[in-house]
């Protein structure tokens, strides 16, 4: 009879006295499963990286055992957040570079990088976060203080939104500009007959082309550090929004050797060798990597003036920015991508490159259709093109905290009538019935909290202004929290397996310790993530 007691012992280990075994329980929370009833929960169990069952804390402790069980003290939990709109890869280089966010004055930027150069003495200096808006002067800078501190040093100091750049001397010699010449889409900046160093939009590329590319083990570290800071704050999917294939070779060699999670939906930037490799080799999709998307530029940023406008900036009355690509460009591609059925996803911020891109979905699409093609920003959008998102069934993706970056130069540049087109989420949204929601960073923090506050209240993080910023495109807090999850799956066309907590969908979901539905204020914009979980694995705790 001893001999059978082993097995009776594992039998009772794995079937709990008949009840079915889950591998992880999560009970007496409040947990929001965003499905389309926008039900409320108190326990979750997973198994197998997926969702087993959803329901109250008895039916789901009575029918399921489980190896782990967590009580959640009543803590909220959310799927795991969706950034719909960010630049993982990018945001994990700007971790090795000089952070220029906040700074106060180009004197201010100046500083930062002669500290970084202490601890970074070799090859190019890059930096990347500053914004001459945020400054007293708020014109653009010029080289001459960087050509005095690293004359024999090439130097790039991006701007916060990747759209303008100054370069030293140095760096401008390596990538052979020695004077101002006309380009497609950009501009090489001179002031009394002598380089400036700035650089707006297409311009910015002759330059940084020419900074030496990571080796692996700087790539790995590149991405191993914007996961963990990804991780931190809820996140458990990320669009990542223009790579080249060869990322996406790396980032496939690291998810399948499993040091590299996170979930990304990656959009191949618009470039022939990124075409062709795509087409031949067919839409990726794996659990952890989708990549059926191209990513189209059709202008720059409002910030640096290159967002293409339909009348002039207010501000400027001799430019109305442009586009970065001729109108023919656009069309050719757009047909492309649509003949090999991939989605379409275009950066367009000034109205005039809304109108131009809508009008060429229009064209494409034929009307209403399920193919998801996006419009990235759509930050100012004439009042008689709104409509044109909701004709095609064109997908806005939209970054709220823009709205709240923004607010205090929008008007300046766009007049008091143009600006109320401008961050309009509230009436993009209409459109569609739906609207997936992201940060862009790291032109932005990646705080899906300030996304949250910045869609619902409108206001910056000290709560200005004290009644919002154009509160009438202002989402409700179940808007923004489906932006965040579902809506932003749907985006992906991902929304069967991930965006709501259901039974058969990933295991993807977050435990904060205010409830954001319920949280005002400062509460929500100090929230800690308490716990992360991507595919039932705990991958951050909170210390």
């Amino acid at each position: 009879m001893k001999r059978f007691l082993p097995l009776f012992a594992l039998l009772i280990m794995l079937f709990g006295c008949g009840k079915p075994q889950a591998d992880l329980i999560i009970y007496n929370a409040k947990i929001y499963t965003v499905n389309d009833k926008f039900d409320i929960a108190e326990a979750i169990a997973v198994k197998d990286g997926k969702i087993l069952a959803v329901g109250s804390n008895a039916d789901v402790r009575e029918k399921f055992g489980a190896k782990e069980e967590v009580d959640a003290n009543g803590k909220a939990v959310y799927p795991g957040f969706i950034d719909a709109h960010a630049h993982f890869y990018g945001y994990g280089e700007s971790l090795q570079s000089a952070d220029l966010r906040g700074t106060t004055s180009w004197e201010d930027v100046l500083k930062r990088i002669t500290e970084f150069a202490k601890t970074h003495p070799d090859g190019w200096l890059t930096g990347r976060g500053w914004d001459q808006n945020d400054w007293a002067d708020k014109q653009f800078p010029s080289k001459e203080k960087l050509d005095e501190l690293f004359p024999n040093r090439p130097v790039l100091l991006e701007r916060v939104d990747g759209h303008a750049s100054i370069a030293n001397q140095s760096a401008l010699n390596a990538a052979g500009i020695t004077k101002s010449f006309t380009l497609t889409g950009g501009d090489i900046v001179e002031k009394d007959g002598k380089l400036t160093g700035l650089l707006i939009d297409n311009a910015v590329e002759l330059v940084s082309n020419k900074v030496p590319g990571p080796d692996e083990k700087k790539a790995t570290k590149i991405l191993l550090d914007a996961q963990k800071n990804c991780f931190a704050v809820g996140l458990t999917t990320i669009d990542d929004c223009g790579l080249d294939f060869e990322a996406v070779e790396f980032i496939e060699k690291m998810q399948s050797d499993k040091s590299l999670k996170m979930r990304l939906y990656v959009m191949l930037s618009d470039a022939e060798k990124n075409f062709d490799y795509l087409f031949k080799r067919g839409a990726i999709k794996t659990d952890r990597l989708n990549v059926r998307a191209f990513k189209v530029y059709a202008d720059g940023a409002l910030g640096s003036r290159g967002a293409c406008l339909l009348h002039p900036y207010s501000d400027m009355p001799n430019t109305s920015g442009f586009l970065l690509s001729d109108i023919k460009h656009f069309e050719e591609v757009a047909d492309k991508i649509n003949s090999h059925n991939f989605q379409m996803c275009t950066h367009a911020i000034g109205d005039s490159a809304n109108r131009s891109i809508l009008k060429i979905y229009d064209k494409v699409l034929k009307g209403k259709n399920d193919k998801r093609w996006r419009i990235e920003h759509a930050q100012v959008v004439a009042q008689s093109d709104f409509g044109l998102f909701g004709k095609s069934s064109v997908v806005p993706s939209v970054q709220p905290t823009h709205a709240t970056s923004d607010m205090y130069w929008a008007a300046d540049r766009l007049g008091n009538e143009r600006v109320k087109g401008a961050y309009a989420y509230k009436q993009l949204m209409n459109q569609n019935g739906w609207i997936p929601l992201g940060t862009d960073f790291p032109v932005e923090q990646i705080n899906p909290m300030l996304t949250f506050y910045a869609a619902t209240a409108r206001k910056d993080s000290k709560e200005f202004p004290k009644d919002g910023f154009q509160m009438e495109n202002a989402l409700t807090p179940e808007q923004a929290l489906r932006g965040m999850t579902i809506w932003a799956a749907k985006a992906n066309f991902e929304e069967k397996e991930k965006g709501s907590l259901e039974v058969g969908k990933f295991a993807d979901f977050v435990i904060l310790d205010n409830d954001i539905m319920k949280a005002t204020g400062q509460q929500i914009l100090n929230n800690k993530v308490l716990k992360t979980y991507l595919n039932g694995e705990k991958v951050y705790e909170q210390k």
